[in-house]
Formats: structure tokens, sequence, C-alpha cells
């Protein structure tokens, strides 16, 4: 088997379309074979370096299409002219992306991560991109082309090790929309039974009762809404890009900013789900069930959690959008274009700062916008354009959410 050295790093073209920003690049077919999975299938290269097994099971196994397409592969004028479609930074076992869990590691320990894992791109001095793949864990989630892909698993070794694949690269996609592009590819392409997309991400993205939305389902939806709802300070400024993306900077930096809607979804997930995956997963574990059916799961500490269980979705939509409001007035409708509140980790600070109050919120039964510009307003003041707060990595975040924690007692 070919030994790859990581980082690894390859050229891509960056396309912008309405629903967002992804990233075109070349691979080697055992190269994404040793970092990418979906929800039901994985390759796992063999302990003597012989040869990959298939773990898992990805719609209904299909062993026999699986076998044809390798057969296919060791042809000496084999092609695979579509993309795979992959999403970058998808952690399989917790469900948030990798950046999202670097950041709570790091709360959690008190010290910054050393070694990201984090797949990021950068943009080079001939207008062309990089991507840099940091590490072989599997922290790429296959959306579409997960036959094509995991053939390679059984074919022959010369041949797998001579392709390259072409691939269409998200960065920072949530789950719910991962589940959305590959619902569309097929509707659009051929007839697919809608249990297909629940067996491949765990929900029916097109009809499904709001009780029976995941965590990460209710999430997404709320990032939409915020960024159409004409009450929302959010209101056209969401958009599918990554986190780190260079062109969101600049447009961050202009009076007129933009955020990703990871930021937005990572965000509004953590105030009531700690594990989003874990709680998918009993969800579905052997039929669709109602949220109620976390009643009794494992502990989660998360500030809305039992509003969630509930299903008072109102209450939680409500809150988010009066915070928000309050945000803009106290952060960002005053903000020159330099201010780093105005960014990536400025909006995830804030967000942050949501989370350490959403419960006091609660339990005082005030979720208005008053009680929130009261709340953050003492942190008003501050002034993010200094230079301390550049950084723009989980470091520049969390000096953010400090200053502001200090600012408004949170800390006493």
């Amino acid at each position: 088997m070919t030994t790859f050295s990581f980082p690894y790093e390859t050229r891509a073209l960056r396309v912008d379309q309405r629903l967002g920003t992804f990233y075109v690049a070349v691979l080697p077919a055992e190269l994404l074979l040793q970092v990418a999975a979906s929800d039901r299938m994985r390759a796992i290269m063999n302990p003597d370096g012989s040869g990959y097994e298939l773990k898992g099971t990805q719609r209904i196994v299909q062993d026999k299409r699986l076998n044809e397409i390798a057969d296919y592969i060791n042809r000496m004028d084999s092609s695979f002219p579509n993309s795979i479609i992959i999403a970058a930074n998808y952690d399989l076992t917790f469900g948030f992306d990798q950046g999202e869990l670097e950041h709570i590691e790091e709360e959690d320990s008190g010290q910054p991560v050393v070694d990201s894992r984090v797949w990021s791109v950068r943009e080079t001095a001939d207008g062309c991109h990089t991507l840099t793949i940091p590490t072989e864990e599997k922290l790429a989630a296959v959306i579409d082309g997960q036959h094509r892909l995991f053939s390679f698993a059984r074919a022959e070794p010369e041949a797998m090790q001579s392709m390259n694949l072409l691939c269409s690269v998200f960065i920072d996609l949530p789950k719910a929309l991962q589940a959305q592009i590959f619902a569309t590819i097929n509707s659009t392409q051929k007839r697919v039974d809608r249990s297909l997309t629940y067996e491949l991400f765990g929900y029916n993205v097109s009809d499904e009762d709001e009780e029976y939305w995941t965590p990460d389902k209710l999430a997404v939806f709320f990032a939409r809404k915020l960024a159409m709802d004409e009450a929302s300070p959010l209101r056209g400024r969401v958009m599918v890009a990554p986190k780190r993306d260079a062109a969101l900077e600049e447009l961050a930096a202009a009076a007129d900013w933009r955020v990703s809607t990871a930021v937005v979804v990572d965000g509004i997930l953590r105030l009531f789900s700690a594990n989003p995956k874990r709680d998918a997963n009993i969800m579905r574990k052997d039929k669709a069930s109602p949220r109620r059916e976390l009643m009794d799961g494992p502990r989660d500490n998360s500030p809305l959690r039992s509003v969630y269980v509930e299903g008072n979705d109102a209450l939680i939509y409500k809150m988010v959008l009066n915070y928000l409001k309050a945000s803009e007035k106290v952060f960002w409708q005053d903000a020159s274009a330099e201010s780093f509140i105005l960014r990536t980790i400025g909006v995830q600070a804030v967000f942050d700062i949501l989370r350490k109050i959403a419960g006091d919120a609660y339990e005082a039964r005030d979720i208005s916008e008053d009680y929130f510009v009261g709340r953050i307003g003492p942190a008003g003041k501050i002034d993010f354009s200094d230079e301390r707060f550049r950084n723009p990595s989980g470091s520049g975040r969390t000096l953010i959410r400090r200053t502001i924690e200090e600012a408004i007692g949170l800390n006493a």
C-alpha cells in the first residue's frame, strides 16, 4: 500500500455557487480511502498493509455492485470523470465539525490545540488554492459517490494505486446540508426512495414532523430562518462557506459582513446538544423516534436541553433571535470595518456567550431583547479592532469570549 505524507497538500479550484462554496481537487483514490468515510461504510487498511477491508453498511449492502465496479476499475481503460462529493471536517463520532470539537477541547483543558486536524484551504499568489489535509484520520464524510470510492478497496492494488479521483470538497458543511445535497443530486438524476436519505443521514430532509427532528436538523433550520427573517440581524449575512475562508473574512472586514452557516449552526446546536451524533443515533436506533426518546438518555447539560426535548422550538428561536438583536445593538451596529467582532471568531464568541447565559434567561422567564441588552451591554465599550484580538484561530475566539465575560461579570 502507498504511504502518504501528512500534512498532504494539493492544488484546488474554488467554485462559488448559490448554495455556497466548494473546492475541486484531484486526490489519489487510495488517499481518499484513508481519509474519507460515510456514516455507513469505511475502508480500514489491513494490519499487514496488504489491502483494505470494508466495515459497516452503506444503504443495503450491495456486494454485487461493489464487485462489479471493482472489476471495472481493474480494466486498463477504466475512467471516473464524475466527482466524488465530500464534506471535510465532519467528525462521524460526535456530529460536530472538527474545528468546533477542537474549540470545546480548548475550553475544557484551558490549553490551545497544538496539532489541529482541521482541513483548510488557502489562496495562493496565482489565484489558485491549496487544500491541506493535516492527518490521515477519517474526517471527510462522503456525500455522494460511496460505491465508486469504496469499490477501490476491492480492486487490484495496482489499479487502485494508479487512479486519481476528481473530488468536490465542501469545508465545514453541516450534516443536514450534506443530506440536502445528496437528496437533491439523486432526486434530480434518478428516482430515490425517501428511506435512502434516512438510511444514509439519519433523517428525511424533505418530509418529517418537527418532533422527529434531530438536534442538528433543527439547528440548520434555525440558521436558515435567521438568514431570511426580516427581523434577524443575520438576514443576508449567512452563507455556506468554510469557517476559515479568506474571501469570507474579506467580506466580514467590510461593512456588509458575512458569517458561515457552520458558525451559526454550531452556535445554536450547543444550546441543546452536547453530542448531536449520539442524540441522532438514539432517535434513529430501530425506527424514527420523537425527541422525548432522549428524556431517559445520557445526561446532557446543554442549557436548553429540556426545551428542545419538550419540542418548544418557538421559545428557542425567539431567544436566539432576541439575543442576536441585542448583539446587533451592543456589538455589531457601531463596529468599525476592522473590528474582529464582525469576523468569524467574533461571531463564534458571541454565540459562546449566549450558551453561558441562556440558562439564566430561561430560568428568569425573560428572553426579551431588553433582557439580553442588559446582560451584555457592559461589553459594548470594548474595542474589538484592537490588535490583540487578531489571531484568527480558536485562541482569538477564546480571547474575545473571555474579554466579554469579564466585562459582563460572568467570571466574577
